[in-house]
């Protein structure tokens, strides 16, 4: 019990969260490295599983690809870039010491489920709806843009949801090379005995964690194919189900 007091009382010093060593920093600094490694992710990964997802070729490699990212521990990256004379743990900028080595690592960890989440949810666009845009003589960008992308989104969302949560819980890791984040308040603790430090900085990755989760599950459902629509039709009083007869229907954008 008196751990769990530490922890309580640790939490509540105004002191442990103030100054470069503090945990305010620490979590502002993990949440940017998380942050910037998944937009690298997200660019390098994504245009690439959406136009495979498009033309439906390569999605077995890419995929296998993934798998063989997944098994790789990401800590065995981190020591790999550490120790290599590039990255190196030299700092960089605001996400501190071995920040470059951390971010490379962690970016190549958020690739597979971004990478398969989005290669999968193009391929399962049902394929009477690419029929029925072929027909309408739709191009291929005007395909993927108008039909696929906007049913595809939530499953896209949903891998990059994903990517997010694992990114910043396994940022701590960043503390096992004197890197940045909150893993060195959780290092710290644990090391000097001191278990009430070390379980308040995982009570704040975990409570970040849930609200990142939070944060983009509610994206994920906002990008819900005919959302908007909906929405419009109750802000005019109108039902989101099929019109009834008499009822005037807009014409759909062409």
């Amino acid at each position: 019990m008196n751990t769990f007091a530490d922890t309580w009382d640790y939490l509540l010093d105004g002191a442990n969260w103030s100054g470069q060593d503090g945990m305010l920093h620490l979590l502002v600094q993990q949440l940017l490295l998380s942050v910037t490694a998944l937009g690298i992710a997200v660019a390098v990964g994504l245009p690439l599983a959406l136009w495979l997802g498009h033309i439906g070729r390569g999605g077995f490699l890419a995929i296998n690809i993934s798998n063989v990212g997944r098994a790789i521990p990401t800590f065995a990256l981190l020591a790999v870039f550490v120790v290599a004379d590039w990255p190196g743990t030299a700092h960089f900028g605001p996400y501190g010491r071995a920040g470059l080595a951390t971010l490379l690592a962690l970016a190549l960890f958020a690739l597979p489920a971004i990478i398969t989440n989005a290669y999968v949810a193009v391929r399962e666009v049902p394929a009477e709806l690419t029929q029925v845009a072929d027909g309408m003589g739709m191009t291929g960008w005007q395909k993927f843009f108008r039909v696929e992308l906007p049913i595809a989104l939530p499953l896209v969302v949903s891998g990059i949801r994903l990517a997010l949560v694992q990114v910043w819980a396994t940022a701590t890791i960043a503390a096992l090379v004197a890197g940045p984040g909150l893993g060195r308040v959780i290092t710290d603790g644990f090391a000097a005995n001191y278990y009430g430090k070390g379980i308040a900085g995982a009570v704040v990755v975990a409570a970040v964690a849930l609200g990142l989760e939070g944060l983009m599950a509610l994206t994920q459902r906002m990008v819900q194919p005919g959302r908007g629509t909906s929405m419009r039709n109750r802000e005019r009083g109108m039902s989101a189900g099929p019109p009834r007869l008499g009822t005037a229907v807009e014409p759909l954008d062409r």
